[in-house]
Protein backbone atom coordinates (compact mmCIF):
# COMPACT_ATOMS: atom_id res chain seq x y z
CA UNK A 1 0.00 0.00 0.00
CA UNK A 2 1.23 3.51 -0.87
CA UNK A 3 0.47 6.21 2.01
CA UNK A 4 0.61 9.58 0.08
CA UNK A 5 1.03 12.68 2.35
CA UNK A 6 -1.44 15.01 2.56
CA UNK A 7 -0.28 18.79 1.46
CA UNK A 8 -0.64 20.87 4.44
CA UNK A 9 -3.31 23.81 3.51
CA UNK A 10 -0.48 26.78 3.19
CA UNK A 11 -1.23 28.81 6.59
CA UNK A 12 -3.53 31.82 5.89
CA UNK A 13 -3.00 34.93 8.00
CA UNK A 14 -6.80 36.66 9.27
CA UNK A 15 -5.46 40.83 8.87
CA UNK A 16 -9.27 41.89 10.30
CA UNK A 17 -8.39 41.61 13.63
CA UNK A 18 -5.02 43.11 13.28
CA UNK A 19 -6.60 46.18 10.86
CA UNK A 20 -9.15 46.10 14.17
CA UNK A 21 -6.59 46.80 16.88
CA UNK A 22 -4.19 49.39 14.49
CA UNK A 23 -7.56 51.88 14.28
CA UNK A 24 -8.04 51.75 18.11
CA UNK A 25 -4.18 52.44 18.57
CA UNK A 26 -4.53 55.34 15.61
CA UNK A 27 -7.50 56.89 17.38
CA UNK A 28 -6.04 56.63 20.51
CA UNK A 29 -2.54 58.64 19.30
CA UNK A 30 -4.52 61.02 17.86
CA UNK A 31 -6.89 62.43 20.95
CA UNK A 32 -4.24 62.08 22.72
CA UNK A 33 -1.48 63.98 20.94
CA UNK A 34 -4.31 66.75 20.47
CA UNK A 35 -4.54 67.64 24.19
CA UNK A 36 -0.57 67.55 24.94
CA UNK A 37 -0.81 70.03 21.95
CA UNK A 38 -3.12 72.26 23.25
CA UNK A 39 -0.07 73.21 26.15
CA UNK A 40 2.18 74.96 22.85
CA UNK A 41 -0.25 77.31 21.30
CA UNK A 42 1.54 80.53 20.70
CA UNK A 43 -1.52 83.24 21.42
CA UNK A 44 -0.95 86.48 19.97
CA UNK A 45 -3.49 89.28 20.01
CA UNK A 46 -5.29 90.86 17.46
CA UNK A 47 -4.74 93.39 14.93
CA UNK A 48 -7.95 95.58 13.71
CA UNK A 49 -7.71 98.59 11.58
CA UNK A 50 -8.72 101.23 13.18
CA UNK A 51 -8.14 105.03 13.70
CA UNK A 52 -5.31 106.05 15.67
CA UNK A 53 -6.85 106.62 19.60
CA UNK A 54 -7.65 110.04 20.61
CA UNK A 55 -8.60 111.06 23.78
CA UNK A 56 -11.94 111.86 24.72
CA UNK A 57 -14.06 112.17 27.74
CA UNK A 58 -15.45 109.98 29.85
CA UNK A 59 -12.40 107.52 28.09
CA UNK A 60 -10.79 105.39 31.31
CA UNK A 61 -7.22 103.82 29.94
CA UNK A 62 -6.02 100.92 31.51
CA UNK A 63 -2.48 100.52 30.39
CA UNK A 64 -0.88 96.61 31.61
CA UNK A 65 2.65 96.04 31.09
CA UNK A 66 4.12 92.82 30.75
CA UNK A 67 5.28 92.48 34.31
CA UNK A 68 1.90 93.09 35.95
CA UNK A 69 2.05 97.06 36.49
CA UNK A 70 -1.03 99.23 35.79
CA UNK A 71 -1.49 102.74 34.92
CA UNK A 72 -5.06 104.37 34.51
CA UNK A 73 -4.92 107.15 32.32
CA UNK A 74 -0.98 107.34 32.16
CA UNK A 75 -0.71 107.58 35.96
CA UNK A 76 1.56 104.37 37.46
CA UNK A 77 -0.39 102.68 40.03
CA UNK A 78 1.82 101.68 42.89
CA UNK A 79 1.20 98.19 43.66
CA UNK A 80 -0.77 95.54 41.43
CA UNK A 81 -3.87 94.87 44.10
CA UNK A 82 -7.58 94.82 43.01
CA UNK A 83 -8.19 97.32 45.32
CA UNK A 84 -5.40 99.77 44.32
CA UNK A 85 -6.62 99.61 40.91
CA UNK A 86 -10.30 99.65 41.59
CA UNK A 87 -9.63 103.01 44.01
CA UNK A 88 -8.03 104.12 40.54
CA UNK A 89 -10.80 103.81 38.45
CA UNK A 90 -13.23 105.00 40.76
CA UNK A 91 -11.34 108.24 40.89
CA UNK A 92 -10.62 108.51 37.27
CA UNK A 93 -14.66 107.99 36.45
CA UNK A 94 -15.27 110.98 38.83
CA UNK A 95 -18.41 109.06 39.72
CA UNK A 96 -19.87 108.63 36.32
CA UNK A 97 -20.80 105.30 35.88
CA UNK A 98 -21.40 105.51 31.73
CA UNK A 99 -17.34 106.05 31.36
CA UNK A 100 -15.74 103.77 28.80
CA UNK A 101 -13.20 101.16 30.06
CA UNK A 102 -10.29 100.78 27.41
CA UNK A 103 -7.84 98.59 28.33
CA UNK A 104 -4.60 97.94 26.59
CA UNK A 105 -2.57 94.87 27.69
CA UNK A 106 0.98 94.32 26.13
CA UNK A 107 1.02 91.01 24.32
CA UNK A 108 2.75 89.18 26.93
CA UNK A 109 1.08 90.55 29.79
CA UNK A 110 0.03 87.54 32.14
CA UNK A 111 -4.05 86.33 31.29
CA UNK A 112 -4.53 87.32 35.09
CA UNK A 113 -3.27 90.79 34.91
CA UNK A 114 -6.07 91.18 32.45
CA UNK A 115 -8.44 89.63 34.73
CA UNK A 116 -7.52 91.73 37.32
CA UNK A 117 -8.60 94.66 35.39
CA UNK A 118 -11.90 93.17 34.46
CA UNK A 119 -12.62 92.86 38.10
CA UNK A 120 -11.75 95.77 39.32
CA UNK A 121 -14.05 98.06 36.86
CA UNK A 122 -16.83 95.60 37.63
CA UNK A 123 -15.79 96.49 41.41
CA UNK A 124 -15.79 100.14 41.17
CA UNK A 125 -19.68 100.00 38.47
CA UNK A 126 -17.92 100.41 35.38
CA UNK A 127 -19.51 98.11 32.73
CA UNK A 128 -18.18 99.63 30.11
CA UNK A 129 -15.18 97.48 28.36
CA UNK A 130 -13.35 97.51 25.64
CA UNK A 131 -9.98 95.83 24.27
CA UNK A 132 -7.31 98.06 22.60
CA UNK A 133 -5.67 95.78 19.79
CA UNK A 134 -2.78 97.33 17.23
CA UNK A 135 -3.20 98.26 13.57
CA UNK A 136 -2.40 95.90 10.90
CA UNK A 137 0.98 97.67 9.93
CA UNK A 138 2.54 97.43 13.29
CA UNK A 139 1.73 94.03 14.26
CA UNK A 140 4.12 92.90 11.65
Amino acid sequence: MKFSRRRADEPEINLIPFIDVLLVVLIFLMLSTTFSRFTELQVQLPAANAEKLKERPGEIIVSVASDGRYAVNRQAIDGRSVELLTSALAAAANGQTDSVVIISADATAAHQSVINVLDAARRAGLVRLTFAAQTGAAAR
